[in-house]
């Protein structure tokens, strides 16, 4: 019993040992760790000295360089100031200077004026009495001129005043007919002002008249087909035409809108199948107006063939007999464009043979003159210059191509051809009835042109002729004398353009002849 709790405090007291030295050996580890901690602290912070000393060095001679050119940098402006206060300075002196000189000159001018004013008071002094004294010698020269002409002063001037008259007139109407002339010279760029306020005014009505196609229907009930389900079936004939399409209030039609003739007239045709076939929806558009398109373009060159075997004219290249077919669909003035170009090429063909030219070209020349008003692209340049351009790209001879370019006084004329296309066109496009114009006011405006003469004094009769063109007056050689007849022929213009309105210029030719006659019995 003894051994055993022998053993048992034997145990105990060894443990209790054991733990003693651990405590013991644990208590110096930590000693120890904390000692290295403590020399590692010391040598941070040894460290942090060293590089804070470092640093705050360096940043001394960052501050001190920084000092230094901020120095340098003020004693510049400083400098660059105190040289501009000089110059200032110097300004200044010398304005001074300037001025100095310039109250001394005047005070010189002031007393130089004192001097000329007391002269010209007695220079007014000796004026005033030479006056008085011419006054006396013109009354007593008037009095003896009265004496010797055997005419008062007042009959004088009467007299005086008529001759005047008379010479004032003349050089009135001297002034008058430069005033012509002058107005000759800058009578194009004054016709171009006109044509450019005309084309203001009137232009929206042109444009409607000339772009719009109505397209008749049997009733109103084929709208709603032609708009279809959401508007899809107008929006289709609209992207494959090109045409816009106005569905309105007007009843049993539609408006085919769009400058190109052509398309409009591919987009009525189209509409047309389409309505009586009844079957109208997008895959169906597309393909009636591929259809139509092509029908249209066989058509164009079928017209431009048959024009020139119609004309005798040989030889023309393909892309010409297609430009020529596409005059069909395009009017100028509502005379059709086609039909105009026949006109001018016979016209041309009969006038080249009067005058001994070649009739083939001169008509081959009148039907080419307008090709430049069908492009099938949009140009900036004049119709003549562009219809010149494509005759000579399609091997045309050079006097047919300056005849297409000059036939508005575009280029220069060198060729026989060009007057004769001229003219022919002019003829075309004035003849009564060719173009866009009621018979009853073109009737009108030739009656009121001949009044207008016939109201003067001295006009005996008078003619509009050329289609209101040209106004031929006749006078009575008794009472108007030729001077009086260029004066009588610019008060008609003038009353003409006062009074009436009318397309392009009008002519004034005033005739006076002198007959004597006698009888041999």
């Amino acid at each position: 019993m003894t051994t055993a709790i022998l053993i048992v405090s034997s145990s105990i007291g060894g443990f209790l040992l054991g733990l003693l030295i651990m405590q013991i050996i644990q208590k110096n580890r930590s000693y120890s760790i904390i000692k290295k901690s403590e020399q590692q602290a010391r040598s941070i912070i040894k460290k942090s000295h060293q590089e804070s000393d470092r640093i705050k060095k360096e940043k001394m001679l960052q501050a001190k360089e920084r000092f230094i050119e901020l120095k340098s940098d003020h004693e510049k402006v400083i400098s660059s100031r105190e040289k501009q206060i000089i110059e200032v300075e110097n300004q200044i002196r010398d304005k001074e200077k300037n001025l100095n000189k310039e109250l001394q000159r005047n005070r010189d001018l002031n007393k130089s004026f004192d001097q000329k004013s007391v002269n010209l008071d007695q220079r007014i002094q000796k004026l005033d009495h030479k006056n008085q004294s011419l006054d006396t010698v013109q009354k007593t020269y008037q009095s003896k001129l009265e004496e010797v002409s055997g005419l008062s002063a007042d009959d004088a001037k009467k007299e005086l005043i008529t001759s005047l008259e008379d010479k004032a007139k003349t050089d009135a109407m001297s002034f008058i007919q430069q005033s012509i002339e002058e107005a000759k010279l800058s009578a194009e760029q004054e016709a171009k002002k006109i044509i450019i306020s005309t084309i203001q005014r009137i232009g929206t009505e042109e444009a409607v008249e000339n772009c719009v196609s109505v397209f008749n229907l049997e009733s109103d009930d084929v709208k709603g087909r032609i708009i279809g389900r959401e508007g899809r079936n107008i929006r289709a004939i609209e992207a494959t035409t090109g045409v816009e399409i106005i569905v309105d209030d007007t009843p049993e039609a539609i408006i085919l809108s769009c400058f190109d003739p052509i398309r409009r007239e591919i987009a009525r045709l189209s509409l047309h199948r389409l309505v009586t076939d009844g079957r109208i929806h997008p895959a169906r558009i597309e393909e009636v107006v591929n259809k139509t398109t092509k029908q249209i373009e066989k058509e164009i060159i079928e017209v431009g063939k048959r024009t020139v075997v119609d004309l005798g004219i040989h030889g023309l290249n393909p892309e010409l007999i297609k430009i020529i077919g596409r005059m069909k669909y395009r009017s100028s003035y509502g005379q059709n464009l086609l039909q105009h170009s026949r006109e001018v090429s016979k016209l041309c063909g009969v006038m080249a043979s009067e005058l001994g030219l070649n009739p083939k070209l001169a008509k081959r020349a009148g039907l080419l003159h307008d090709i430049g008003k069908v492009p099938e692209e949009e140009s900036e340049l004049p119709h003549a210059i562009l219809g010149m351009q494509w005759a000579e790209k399609y091997g045309e001879k050079s006097d047919v191509c300056n005849a297409i370019g000059a036939h508005h006084d575009e280029i220069e004329m060198n060729s026989l051809l060009s007057p004769i296309v001229q003219v022919c066109d002019a003829i075309s496009g004035a003849r009564p009835g060719a173009r866009r114009q009621v018979l009853d006011s073109y009737i009108q405006r030739l009656k009121d042109l001949e009044a207008i003469a016939l109201d003067f004094n001295g006009v005996s009769k008078a003619y509009a002729i050329q289609a209101g063109r040209e106004l031929r007056v006749i006078v009575e050689s008794e009472k108007v004398s030729d001077n009086n007849a260029a004066e009588l022929s610019f008060k008609i213009s003038q009353k003409i353009q006062t009074e009436m309105t009318y397309p392009g210029q009008v002519k004034i030719t005033v005739i006076r002849e002198t007959r004597v006659v006698n009888v041999a019995k």
